[in-house]
């Protein structure tokens, strides 16, 4: 009885220090938070590479417009070249899969507009020659010329987050539109343009 009762205290004294004993909790507090300031962290890396190719993909699309503007007509060759001057304003991030639609439109009436020539990265016709446009009701110019160039870039998300698989969400879509008007004459022909198909 008197064996049982000693160990029992001595059970009870080794549970007291251990219970006293700190050493350990900085390991195990940092181990809980650990993952949390790492998923933070990286969460705040991927929201300013974000935000940096958001801003380039409004850069590239201003740039292509504006330089179109600029020009008293314009041909495929011209064309087919923005393709250049929004990869290099895009750079150092890449342009895979992306979208860039470049169309002239000829203003009919306040907010609204036709279709003069439109084309694409791939060399195609987006928009119906003559098809009506609605524009932003800041536009509101008459017997004008508008070029917009729509580009759309699609984005990987670096984030790696529980719930995060090959299956889900990894890229999103980043896009932005822009509308210039002529610089030069009345109106930017395309003798050469491709014809909607």
């Amino acid at each position: 009885m008197r064996y049982h009762k000693a160990l029992f205290c001595w059970k009870l004294e080794a549970f007291r220090a251990l219970w006293r004993d700190r050493k350990g909790t900085g390991a195990i507090e940092f181990a809980i938070i650990a993952p949390l300031l790492i998923m933070a962290y990286i969460g705040c890396f991927e929201i300013s590479v974000g935000f940096n190719v958001s801003r380039k993909v409004a850069r590239a699309s201003s740039t292509v417009a504006d330089v179109l503007t600029q020009m008293p007509s314009v041909d495929k060759t011209t064309l087919e070249g923005m393709k250049a001057v929004a990869n290099s304003v895009m750079s150092p991030f890449g342009m895979a899969n992306y979208k860039l639609k470049m169309t002239g439109i000829k203003m009919t009436g306040p907010g609204v507009g036709k279709v003069a020539w439109s084309y694409d990265q791939a060399g195609t016709a987006p928009y119906k020659k003559d098809s009506v446009v609605t524009m932003p009701s800041d536009i509101s110019a008459v017997d004008t010329f508008i070029v917009r160039s729509e580009l759309v870039v699609p984005h990987e998300i670096l984030l790696f987050a529980p719930g995060l698989s090959a299956s889900a969400v990894n890229s999103i879509d980043i896009s932005s539109t822009a509308y210039f008007r002529q610089r030069v004459g009345a109106e930017i022909t395309c003798g050469d343009c491709p014809v909607f198909k």
